[in-house]
């Protein structure tokens, strides 16, 4: 089994310009009443998370990297005046599950897809120790009936990874993406962790049409998005993929495609430290030309 999870948080640290650093602490930005997008407020604190706060249950997506555990959950006391009694995992990456550990032993059930249980039995410094494990997964989907609302939890098979899954607040039409939507950046599609460029595009036309306009989407990264953000971002995408497969189809090696910088025009807007537009451009090389 293939992995690059832990290394990751580091290489995004090390893409970043000098004066960011990691985060110890976060920051809320309320979505919808009761509803809260928590990042980083001194630094990298890993993908963007979503809080659901009522006085049934407090349910959290994703937890950041493993320093800003602890103001996590200082928040979402603060915000709901109890503890977490649920975290979801959108995928494996550590800067998304990192502080799994931290919210776990103060009681919350970790769930998660089955293949993200099965990434990190391999590796579970990941979660932040044997700790940070999911004890509740799931296959295809789970709904959580919570505080009046209703959270859509479904898997998007081979995708940014092999263990993605997207929430979607149905009553107040709020999607989280996970890494399923990098707003205004160049994607990151884990092809060693089971992703699928086909499959990035697969699940973001999914989401696509369960979004209308007024849908508010949480990206893994980014500001808050819309449903034109994220069609932007397919489109992108998929004049990438275009782009790329008409060089290889000329036969051109890895080589000759990049210096040809056939993602130029997007440079300017998508490229950022750690999808560069010339990491973009492999990626899609190697999707394209895998046997």
């Amino acid at each position: 089994m293939k992995r690059i999870m832990l290394p990751l948080i580091l290489l995004l640290l090390g893409a970043l310009t000098s004066a960011q650093e990691f985060a110890t602490s976060v920051k809320s930005s309320e979505v919808v009443p009761g509803m809260y997008m928590l990042e980083g407020a001194d630094g990298f604190g890993g993908g963007n998370i979503a809080l659901l706060v009522g006085d049934e249950h407090v349910l959290l997506i994703d937890d950041g990297i493993p320093p800003v555990g602890p103001s996590v959950l200082e928040t979402a006391a603060d915000l709901a005046g109890r503890s977490i009694d649920f975290v979801v995992n959108t995928h494996v990456h550590g800067d998304h599950v990192g502080s799994n550990a931290t919210i776990a032993e103060t009681g919350a059930i970790v769930v998660a897809h089955d293949n993200i249980r099965a990434r990190l039995l391999d590796q579970p410094d990941e979660a932040g120790g044997p700790a940070g494990l999911p004890v509740l997964t799931f296959a295809d989907a789970v709904t959580f009936h919570v505080n009046g609302h209703e959270a859509f939890v479904f898997h998007v098979p081979a995708a940014h990874t092999d263990g993605d899954a997207v929430i979607h607040f149905r009553d107040v039409d709020v999607i989280h993406t996970g890494d399923l939507h990098f707003n205004y950046l160049f994607p990151f599609i884990d092809l060693d962790n089971g992703g699928s460029v086909a499959g990035y595009i697969a699940g973001q036309q999914r989401i696509l049409g369960m979004a209308n306009d007024d849908t508010i989407i949480i990206p893994g990264h980014g500001p808050l998005a819309s449903k034109s953000d994220l069609q932007t971002a397919l489109d992108m995408l998929v004049d990438a993929v275009a782009r790329v497969k008409q060089l290889v189809d000329q036969g051109m090696t890895q080589e000759q495609v990049l210096a040809e910088n056939p993602l130029a025009s997007y440079h300017e807007q998508w490229n950022w430290g750690f999808i560069t537009t010339e990491s973009m451009t492999h990626t899609l090389y190697r999707s394209l030309t895998a046997e």
